[in-house]
Formats: structure tokens, C-alpha cells, sequence
């Protein structure tokens, strides 16, 4: 089987919530605003990586439209983890913020992920500000 990395492809609700929760534990979050709305009205792209015409890994780029784009949703299925696919969905996403002309591409992760975006993807580690809101 091979994977295919598709940009911009059109989203479904109910197949992205279902990968969001495989990759992150608990069910799927009821949808408010669907995600193609979402996606077209705040990202600057996305990516998805499909195995059989199935929905196995996301992430997208939010940006300020201008040089700064981050991150955001990277997912893999479990099954489909440690085989290098959320690796090729950044360095996917990397590119397609640097053709549409960003300088930077930000992302915040908590530290077990630390290996992934700093030696697997090549993110330098910077000082970050979080407050929860809810």
C-alpha cells in the first residue's frame, strides 16, 4: 500500500474528527463550525496523507498573511505512526508556507514531541507563552 499526500483536499467532517480522536485519545468533538469552513476561513493551507482513499494523517498551516505561518492539528493514525508520515506531512507543510512566501513556520509542542519537531523535523527550540482560556 502506498500513502498519498494531498493538498487543499476537500475535508469531511466526520472522517477528520475521527482521525483527530484516534491520534489524540477520546472521542470525537462534536463539530460546531465544520472544518472546511474552518480551513478556508483561518489556514493558509493543509495537508492530508491518505492510504487506500482513507484519511490517516493532517495537519494544517495557519498564518498571519504575511512572513509566519504555524502549525497546527498535526495527526497520525496509531497504526500509522513511527513510519516517518508525520515527518513527510510537515516537511509538506513547510513547503507549501515557504511557496506562498512565509519566512517562518512556528509550531508549539508539548515536551514528549519535543524529538519529533526539533531532530526529526528540524524546528529550533524558542521560549513560548500559553494561557489557557477555558
Amino acid at each position: 500500500m502506498s500513502v498519498s499526500l494531498v493538498v487543499r483536499f476537500p475535508v469531511d467532517d466526520a472522517e477528520l474528527s475521527a482521525l483527530h480522536a484516534r491520534a489524540f485519545g477520546g472521542g470525537p468533538d462534536p463539530v460546531v463550525v465544520p472544518w472546511a469552513e474552518r480551513l478556508e476561513r483561518h489556514a493558509l493551507t493543509w495537508v492530508g496523507a491518505f492510504e487506500d482513499g482513507r484519511l490517516i494523517g493532517f495537519v494544517q498551516v495557519c498564518w498571519d498573511g504575511g512572513a509566519h505561518a504555524f502549525l497546527l492539528d498535526t495527526a497520525v493514525d496509531p497504526g500509522s505512526q513511527h513510519a516517518g508520515l508525520g515527518t513527510a506531512l510537515v516537511h509538506a507543510a513547510t513547503e507549501e508556507a515557504k511557496a506562498a512566501g512565509c519566512s517562518w513556520v512556528h509550531v508549539d509542542f508539548e515536551p514528549h514531541l519535543r524529538h519529533f519537531y526539533v531532530d526529526r523535523c528540524g524546528f529550533r527550540p524558542t521560549d513560548a507563552g500559553l494561557i489557557r482560556l477555558t
